[in-house]
């Protein structure tokens, strides 16, 4: 992939094992970053790492695989742990990892919708853990992959959860919502984007067809590059940048989601 070198950069990509977060993963790597690769499992972050080097687009010095399952908070504080006796700074945070909301409501072991936990509680709190080390980096950011059905969603403030009335699609937006509005947080410099209907997982909730991961993943990694300047708390439409949704803007707002947040993550 053409483009400025990377090799300074250690960046850890969560939702590395399929779709944007492997491609992203690849992108990076051949532009010569320290890729730390995020998976559910030990196993599918180790296989993950394995192919991008045997494809030949990876030095296996570069990429280190690590393991958290997102249903449980407490996974992601050992991660966390372990990210920063590893790595002391990193320069990148993408938070990629997401998943659709199920047809029927389901709660994680936290007690947490499992989309809104999933797709963006675990990263409010990864983002959280990990501040010491994007702070001690010269120009440390979080890349929120996000999307664009965040236009649709709102958060419901009194029932976050959704117990009282559900849709999967309804979910789903507000931990997008949630995600890009999060971005906006004044403590680490953040962006947002979306990446494109992308032919992942996720698809269905977008469409039938969709472009290659690799043109997601483009998107993501142009905003890790420290060339690319950035204002906290902008959102991107792939390569452009646009107005997010107004209910992902205002201080009101970033201020009480992460008072939600903080309740939600530790509340155990």
């Amino acid at each position: 992939m053409s483009g400025s070198d990377l090799s300074s950069l250690t960046v850890l990509v969560t939702g590395a094992t399929s779709g944007i977060g492997l491609e992203t993963a690849r992108l990076l790597t051949e532009r010569g970053a320290t890729v730390l690769l995020h998976g559910r499992t030990a196993d599918e972050a180790r296989t993950a790492a394995d192919a991008l080097i045997a494809t030949g687009g990876a030095d296996g010095t570069r990429l280190h695989p690590y393991a958290a399952d997102f249903t449980g908070l407490a996974e992601v504080t050992v991660m966390a742990s372990r990210v920063l006796a590893a790595h002391p700074r990193v320069d990148v945070l993408v938070n990629n990892a997401g998943l659709a909301a199920p047809e029927r409501h389901t709660l994680t072991r936290d007690g947490n919708e499992i989309a809104f936990q999933v797709n963006f509680l675990a990263h409010y709190l990864l983002t959280d853990l990990l501040a010491p080390a994007l702070l001690a980096a010269p120009a440390g950011r979080v890349v929120n992959v996000s999307s664009s059905l965040h236009r649709s969603g709102s958060i419901q403030w009194t029932d976050p959860q959704r117990a009282r009335r559900y849709s999967r699609i309804a979910a789903y937006a507000q931990s997008q919502l949630a995600l890009t509005a999060f971005a906006a947080d004044p403590r680490i410099t953040a962006v947002s984007v979306h990446p494109g209907v992308c032919s992942t997982e996720l698809l269905p909730l977008y469409a039938y067809r969709g472009a290659p991961p690799a043109e997601g993943a483009a998107h993501v990694v142009r905003l890790c590059d420290p060339a690319t300047a950035v204002v906290n708390g902008a959102y991107y439409d792939r390569d452009l940048r646009a107005e997010p949704a107004p209910g992902a803007t205002g201080e009101r707002t970033v201020r009480r989601l992460a008072k939600l947040a903080d309740q939600l993550v530790h509340a155990g």
